[in-house]
């Protein structure tokens, strides 16, 4: 499908008024408690709010652009299955990433919102309400942080990068020893790593330079797609764990403020992950026989 300047342009309005007007749901009711859901896993929780800014945002978009398809967290959920992404304009929505974050009034939360076309992000919007950070990006025209533009880090050696890291998703088995071995080494390796609970806006920090990098894995496409253009668009780059091409709709992700801290990082997930595995398995043992 051909999208004109004008069509972006139109579509970025749109997004951008729905997105400040949901983020007023959010801000208004992070102090408020709330009615929590487990969807499957106890760590992925939902709750009415979610399910409220969802609903506005795609009841709106709908109105407005009829022909266009969108993939929710919430309506995913629902559905039981992820839909296949097409070449049709496509919204991926995240109503609020960071739901436990939100759960316990920790104020790094937001609403992450993309459009792509033709299978490529062509615009991104990752909106913290609480801390009023308003990031986005719109292909080839730059990223920005409340209408302010923003780049990368210049740093080019691991050894003086911070670095973003979710270790909580050791309690998925399928990732535990992986990123323990992941984690101790780059303690090792960088100036230190920090953990926000979120990807969306993690990855918007790898945009302004406030951080590196960040890695994280076990995720879903509305965690990374507007991050990921707001990232290329100050001059960073996404990579899967390989330093392959991004799948987005299986997203394994390695996001760096330039290519020197994302080959770096690759390389030594190579390493950590031959010979890392074993001991960090033989440990996890040793610890869960003493408990």
């Amino acid at each position: 499908m051909m999208t004109s300047d004008n069509d972006l342009k139109s579509f970025y309005q749109t997004v951008e008024i729905l997105a400040r007007d949901a983020g007023k749901v959010i801000a208004d009711a992070i102090d408020k408690e709330k009615n929590v859901s487990v969807k499957g896993i106890d760590w992925d929780m939902v709750t009415e709010y979610d399910l409220k800014v969802e609903e506005i945002v795609i009841r709106s978009l709908s109105a407005k652009f009829p022909t266009h398809k969108f993939i929710g967290e919430e309506d995913v959920a629902n559905e039981g299955k992820m839909p296949e992404l097409t070449d049709d304009p496509t919204w991926i929505i995240d109503p609020i990433d960071g739901t436990t974050n939100f759960i316990h009034k920790f104020p790094h939360v937001c609403i992450s919102i993309a459009l792509v076309i033709n299978k490529r992000v062509e615009i991104g919007i990752v909106y913290n309400p609480v801390m009023q950070q308003f990031f986005s990006a719109v292909r080839g025209k730059g990223a920005f942080l409340n209408g302010k533009p923003i780049r990368t880090s210049g740093v080019q050696d691991l050894s003086h990068a911070l670095v973003g890291i979710e270790p909580w998703l050791a309690k998925n088995e399928e990732h535990t020893s992986s990123l323990y071995s992941r984690t101790h080494f780059l303690i090792q390796k960088t100036h230190g790593i920090r953990s926000l609970g979120l990807a969306a806006l993690s990855l918007c920090y790898v945009a302004m330079g406030a951080i590196e990098a960040y890695h994280i894995e076990g995720i879903d496409p509305w965690d990374v797609a507007a991050g990921q253009l707001i990232i290329e668009e100050a001059g960073g780059m996404v990579v899967d764990t390989t330093g392959g091409v991004l799948d987005l709709m299986n997203p394994k992700v390695i996001a760096a403020c330039n290519r020197e801290i994302a080959e770096q990082i690759v390389n030594l997930f190579k390493k950590t992950d031959s010979i890392g595995q074993e001991k960090i398995s033989d440990f996890l043992l040793q610890i869960s026989s003493d408990l």
